[in-house]
């Protein structure tokens, strides 16, 4: 079973960056399923904010586009989320999982805080 875990988070000033980090204990999930940042804000549902492809297609929540990039290191069986210009509006509990998400993938994530 593959697991994904989450690390990077932490507080940011508004306008700042964070490049949060997926790591898979097995990278061939990589080669079986596009995978995905999502973020979950307190009272509201998770949602996607970005995807890769296998083939390297890459798609962003309007929400973010142009301000976060996904990226993913086959040799270290990890995936990125580089966020820059952040907002409040960013605060969340971030995860990693493939797209469409699968239950048994879902980790601890990695909390954000944009905050002054």
């Amino acid at each position: 079973q593959v697991q994904l875990v989450e690390s990077g988070g932490g507080l940011v000033q508004p306008g700042g960056s964070l490049r949060l980090s997926c790591a898979a204990s097995s990278g061939s999930i990589f080669s079986i399923y596009a995978m995905g940042w999502y973020r979950q804000a307190p009272g509201k549902q998770r949602e996607l904010v970005a995807s890769l492809t296998y083939g390297g297609f890459t798609n962003y929540a309007d929400s973010v586009k142009g301000r976060f990039t996904i990226s993913r290191d086959n040799a270290k069986n990890t995936v990125y989320l580089q966020m820059n210009s952040l907002k409040p509006e960013d605060t969340a509990v971030y995860y990693c999982n493939t797209v469409p998400w699968r239950t048994e993938f879902w980790g601890q994530g990695t909390q954000v805080t944009v905050s002054s």
